[in-house]
């Protein structure tokens, strides 16, 4: 059963090696994927869904009211975020090798080559977030380690199209969204505690809550903070 109906509801189903039903409504139109168990047969998925209605379409009226960036061509005079602020960017022509540097409160300044595609400032405007959440990771976990108890193995940086973080349990891996360089500092905070937590806990149970309310009490503010903020425009397929 790929797929199936509920109302005028189109919901996503994956059969996995996994224990229990995993529900997702994803971004940007509110697509619904439910993984399920092999065990479990098609009749219990439907009424697992039917059971969660009302959720799922809470969650896509979300996804569908927040705002979003126009497409970003990388030209002069397009608004551009970085920690959570607003920047103008200035496009400046000049000989290799391109950088990004930030000038005042107001702007950030693209320097590349004469002639350079939106492919290529893109790309060097994303390498640029990738190295500044590279400066602030380790420090964050160098903070929040101790405060969970949790070792780190190892960590990443990559663009998630659904997802502000995930991590490897097995590995003790964890991996950030590209996109939280453009998001407050405490948000990247909120999104790696939360992965490191999953480390203790794989699921969104009253366990998972309960370590989050103990190590970071002020999680719900920050996650809806996240929810509200201004979404990156993706090339969702």
């Amino acid at each position: 059963m790929p797929q199936l109906t509920i109302g005028e509801i189109a919901v996503e189903v994956v059969r996995k090696d996994i224990k229990n039903l995993h529900l997702g409504v994803y971004p940007p139109n509110g697509r619904v994927r439910i993984a399920a168990p092999m065990r479990i047969d098609d009749d219990a998925v439907r009424l697992f869904a039917i059971s969660k209605l009302t959720w799922i379409k809470k969650q896509q009226v979300r996804f569908r009211q927040q705002e979003r960036q126009a497409k970003r061509e990388y030209v002069s005079g397009e608004s551009h975020y970085y920690n959570g602020k607003r920047y103008i960017l200035k496009v400046i022509t000049a000989p290799p090798p391109s950088r990004v540097e930030i000038r005042g409160k107001k702007y950030i300044y693209l320097y590349v080559p004469a002639g350079s595609s939106r492919e290529k400032r893109q790309q060097v405007m994303n390498q640029w977030y990738r190295n500044r959440l590279k400066e602030q990771i380790p420090g964050l976990l160098e903070e929040w380690q101790p405060i969970t108890g949790v070792e780190v193995s190892s960590w990443g940086i990559k663009a998630m199209k659904t997802k502000w973080g995930s991590c490897n349990v097995r590995e003790g891996r964890i991996w950030i969204n590209l996109e939280l360089a453009k998001k407050p500092t405490h948000c990247i905070r909120y999104i790696l505690v939360h992965e490191m937590v999953h480390l203790l806990e794989r699921r969104h149970n009253d366990r998972f809550i309960a370590y989050m309310d103990r190590y970071m009490p002020q999680w719900r503010k920050y996650k809806e903070e996240l929810n509200r903020v201004i979404l990156g425009h993706v090339d969702w397929n």
